[in-house]
Order: C-alpha cells, then sequence, then structure tokens
C-alpha cells in the first residue's frame, strides 16, 4: 500500500480588499482619505444644521431668527465652501484614479457633492444675502414662504452630502475589486 496525498482543495479567490489595503497605491489611499475627511466634515455640518439649528431657528422669534442666521452665514461661508471644493475634487479625483465600480462610485459621490455646493449657491446664498437685510431692517410679508424654501433647499444640500459620505464609506469599507485597481 502506498501512501496517498489527499487531494488539495482548488484555491477559493479571496474577498475584495479595502482600498487601505498594501497593494493599493498609496496616492488612492490619500486621495480616499482626503474625500472622506471633506464629504465627512460636510454631511456632518449640514446634518447638525437641519437636527439641531433649524429647529432651534423655527422656535425663537422672527427678529432673533434672523439675526443668528445672518451671523452664523457670515461664519460659515468660507469653511463650508471649503469643504465643498475639497469633497468634489478630491471624490473626483480618486473617480479618475481608480475604474470600474470604484469610479462609479466615487464619481456619485463627487457628483452628488457638487449638487451639494449649487444647491447652496444657487438657493441658500441668495436667500441668506435677503435674510441680512431683513436683519438691519424689516422682513416681507412672505417670509416664511422664503425661509420654507430656505429649509427645503438645506434638506436637500444634506441628504445629497449625507449620500455622498455614505458612497464613500461603502468604498473604504468594501474596496476595489481585483480588476478595478489603478
Amino acid at each position: 500500500m502506498h501512501p496517498t496525498t489527499p487531494p488539495t482543495a482548488p484555491a477559493t479567490p479571496t474577498a475584495p480588499t479595502a482600498p487601505t489595503a498594501p497593494d493599493t497605491p498609496t496616492r488612492v489611499r490619500l486621495v480616499l482619505a482626503l474625500a472622506l475627511l471633506a464629504t465627512g466634515l460636510l454631511a456632518g455640518a449640514f446634518g447638525y444644521g437641519a437636527a439641531n439649528l433649524v429647529p432651534t431657528f423655527d422656535a425663537v422669534p422672527l427678529d432673533m431668527r434672523l439675526s443668528f442666521h445672518a451671523q452664523l452665514m457670515k461664519m460659515n461661508g468660507i469653511t463650508m465652501q471649503a469643504a465643498m471644493g475639497v469633497s468634489v475634487v478630491s471624490s473626483l479625483t480618486l473617480a479618475a484614479l481608480t475604474r470600474g465600480r470604484t469610479r462609479l462610485i466615487a464619481g456619485a459621490a463627487g457628483l452628488l457633492a457638487l449638487a451639494s455646493f449649487l444647491i447652496t449657491r444657487l438657493g441658500n446664498v441668495p436667500i441668506n444675502g435677503r435674510i441680512k437685510e431683513w436683519a438691519v431692517t424689516a422682513a416681507p410679508a412672505d417670509v416664511e414662504e422664503v425661509l420654507n424654501r430656505w429649509e427645503t433647499f438645506n434638506v436637500l444640500r444634506t441628504v445629497s452630502a449625507l449620500v455622498a459620505f455614505a458612497l464613500l464609506i461603502f468604498l473604504a469599507v468594501s474596496g476595489p475589486r481585483r480588476t478595478e485597481r489603478v
């Protein structure tokens, strides 16, 4: 009798590795980290505003809301635009550096961050300008309608930023498939 060697099992494919895996190029990992940071800050700031500031605006007298809103927008202008810009550029750069599903998801995140920026610039910012005027003069008769429109734009940009962030988290957790790497 000859001792027999048990047959070897066929090699099983390994699970996809996250973009932080050692064989993922450093530039891709760094761009993903930047996209996560910027988009997370953006989503967090908008989420905090939607969950805490807007209900507070609605709970105080109109003149107080207008004064506080005008002051808050002075402080937010640069920081929020910077977060939106870095979110868009880093997500779209990640899309350019990758292929396949990763490219599509990173591109979608970049477009959602861009949507958040456009909603802000074309929707919220013009209303913020009017609010600044009303804070030092008087609010018009349609103030409630205008403030409701501002809140609708706020919800839209918040959801856009949150979905962009969720897509980037998905990429960080699931990673590109082997055929998608740079």
